[in-house]
């Protein structure tokens, strides 16, 4: 059905001559405009201005805000060093692009016991899941943010991504305030519930 309202402009198009020299005018005139000109000169103006705003990076970074969600970094507990993570399996549930791995076993003492843990950081999107469930706050998004490889299938293993216990003992491992972690006014917010134990 033809619309009897619409109101069609009819345009006018320009007959173009195939001669060469009327093709080269064509081509000459489009090309040589005020615009062209003012571009060359923007960018010789920004070419030889010598205070350059910008960032020399790696010697340089830029901070990052502490709800960034960066490599994921995995903690250690402050009091003993022994490793936060008890094994629940509750990140590698929720993983949305099903990218963490991990393998438990029971040990000695009757205790759940990590003996792999893997996050493949080529399929993870930083949604950042893993550390708003972890019971423990054991897996955290650290401010690591370069993550490049030359492979594709890139994997984080635990011993990457766990504070060393080296490092741990020189006190460099603090707790991060980034996103997964607790906020700093976190004990004035509990609120004492009704039930009386």
């Amino acid at each position: 059905m033809v619309n009897s309202k619409a109101k069609y402009v009819e345009v006018e198009l320009e007959k173009y001559s195939l001669k060469p020299f009327d093709r080269f005018k064509r081509v000459m005139k489009r090309t040589f405009k005020g615009e062209l000109f003012v571009g060359l000169g923007i960018v010789f103006r920004e070419m030889v201005r010598f205070n350059i705003h910008t960032t020399q990076y790696p010697g340089e970074k830029l901070p990052i805000s502490p709800r960034y969600r960066a490599i994921h970094e995995l903690l250690r507990l402050l009091e003993s060093g022994n490793e936060r993570c008890i094994g629940c399996g509750l990140c590698e549930k929720i993983c949305i692009s099903k990218c963490i791995r991990m393998d438990t076993h029971l040990g000695e003492d009757g205790r759940k016991h990590i003996s792999e843990y893997t996050i493949n950081f080529g399929r993870c999107i930083f949604c950042g899941y893993c550390a708003e469930v972890c019971p423990e706050l054991a897996i955290v998004h650290g401010p690591r943010y370069e993550n490049s490889s030359e492979q594709r299938a890139h994997f984080g293993l635990k011993e990457d991504m766990l504070t060393p216990i080296d490092v741990f003992k020189k006190g460099a491992q603090k707790e991060y305030p980034g996103f997964g972690a607790p906020s700093p006014d976190a004990d004035k917010r509990i609120k004492k519930t009704p039930l009386a134990y």
